[in-house]
């Protein structure tokens, strides 16, 4: 049995570029889906947050239209209410990545809030991108990596990588709203983005960094991260 982390945002907003705050959190389906995937084939899951402060799903993500129908919103509003792990995360200053197997970060506009600035974070990442284990980052979570530069470099310079593309973010109405958008400052960042079709699945997977371009690619994703366990 192996013992995944997942690092969720601790944010209930995202700052918009005139100031406004837009309630988000993470993205029910991100969490839900990879949880699904990891507890059903016998692995332990343990969520970390910053401050240990209990995650907020994005509402949005819980509507039918967000899942395809009202049956599939039941079911992800059903995992997210029996995954305990949700009620008592672990502060993510805490974390030692010797203890885990695998880390796996799911999105939701809250990463662009707190994650992108979390020296913690930053940390975790960069330790488990150098251990060599499974490091899973899904849809806006690759903002977290934008934390890990460094007198500008980054220890995910010259990594494949895909994530929230601009398209995207612009069919979901909030591009003209923000204040930065995640494709442009990952390409900055020195990464090779591999943009898919809007909203279809898209897995990239660079050594051991796996990252997944949109909700559609979290289940995907969470496979993969399964075949490296």
């Amino acid at each position: 049995m192996a013992k995944i982390l997942f690092v969720l945002t601790g944010a209930d907003h995202w700052t918009l570029k005139d100031g406004t705050q837009h309630p988000t959190g993470f993205w029910a389906e991100e969490f839900a889906a990879p949880y699904v995937a990891f507890t059903e084939a016998g692995h332990e899951v343990v969520v970390a947050s910053p401050g240990a402060v209990t995650p907020a799903v994005d509402r949005g993500s819980l509507s039918a239209d967000a899942n395809g129908g009202q049956d599939a919103a039941d079911r992800i509003t059903a995992v997210l209410d029996g995954a305990t792990e949700l009620k008592n995360p672990v502060d993510l200053a805490s974390v030692d990545v010797d203890a885990y197997d695998a880390v796996f970060y799911p999105g939701g506009h809250g990463p662009m809030e707190d994650l992108a600035v979390s020296a913690d974070s930053a940390r975790v990442l960069t330790e488990t991108l150098g251990s060599g284990k499974p490091l899973a980052i899904v849809c806006h979570g690759p903002a977290a990596l934008l934390a890990t530069e460094e007198a500008g470099d980054s220890p995910f310079r010259g990594y494949r990588l895909t994530a929230f593309t601009n398209d995207e973010e612009t069919q979901a109405g909030l591009a003209d709203k923000a204040p930065w958008l995640l494709q442009d400052r990952l390409a900055d960042l020195g990464v090779t983005f591999d943009e898919g079709p809007p909203w279809a699945p898209n897995v990239v997977v660079d050594r051991n960094l796996h990252t997944g371009q949109n909700p559609a690619s979290s289940a995907p994703l969470a496979q993969r991260v399964l075949e490296a366990l």
